[in-house]
């Protein structure tokens, strides 16, 4: 797959239905495939932090899950063809794995999200196959036991949902003990799935605006958000000294 590359993160230029194929075509191999979609600000935390870049660059598909990196690509003149966030890319999965034999595993969220999660998409798709739910509130210590779980249920596909950097780091750091052949991180989708949280209405996510309503619903993000501009400076000023 083609790629551009963001302040030293490499971006793979692919649709959300392209990258849906290809996480499908990713149970046909006898190996992990860690799936990540870094924004704005996991991108600058990449630029920050090297060994940061390269877990998101060792992964095996990386989206462009906000509109500031699709944005980041017609500057550095290799543009995306469309933000392809996580949320999106694991709806479609699901739509495809909906009815086959392929057994799904959810990770991540409070006490009895995952749980929750489940109960919704089991609704939306009568028959996917979950094969384990497990929350993301857990010491260094309960790692092992973890994994165990996660292999024991049989799953083809992890969505893992702590967060970014935690959710990659955790991925990365497993990646030679998971039994699933797909481990995706996609952050907040979990509590989007339970109906905890909100994904922005279509005319912010049409617009390129959906940082703007995240800010509305939760105004202590502004610190966060300082990280956007920045983002668009050091792409501006930097931004071409990456091949």
């Amino acid at each position: 797959m083609d790629k551009v590359n963001i302040l030293g993160v490499n971006v793979d230029t692919v649709t959300i239905d392209e990258a849906a194929d290809a996480i499908i075509g990713f149970f046909d191999e006898n190996k992990l495939h860690s799936v990540f979609t870094p924004n704005s600000e996991i991108i600058m935390a990449a630029y920050r932090d090297k060994g940061f870049a390269d877990i998101l660059n060792r992964s095996e598909l990386l989206t462009a899950d906000g509109i500031g990196v699709v944005y980041a690509s017609k500057i550095l003149n290799k543009p995306l063809r469309e933000r392809a966030a996580g949320y999106d890319i694991a709806c479609r999965v699901l739509e495809k794995i909906d009815g086959t034999e392929h057994k799904l595993f959810l990770f991540g969220g409070k006490p009895g999200v995952a749980e929750t999660a489940r109960d919704n998409l089991i609704r939306m798709y009568p028959r996917l196959n979950i094969a384990g739910c497990r929350h993301g509130y857990f010491a260094p210590e309960d790692d092992a036991q973890i994994v165990d779980e996660i292999n024991a249920s049989g799953a083809d596909i992890i969505f893992v949902c702590l967060g970014a950097p935690k959710q990659e780091k955790w991925i990365d750091e497993h990646r030679g003990k998971l039994g699933v052949r797909v481990a995706m991180g996609i952050g907040g989708s979990l509590d989007v799935f339970a109906g905890t949280a909100e994904r922005a209405p279509d005319f912010f996510c049409n617009h390129g605006l959906e940082w703007l309503y995240r800010l509305y619903k939760e105004p202590k993000r502004i610190g966060r958000m300082m990280d956007l501009p920045k983002f668009a400076i050091t792409v501006f000023l930097k931004g071409k000294r990456y091949k």
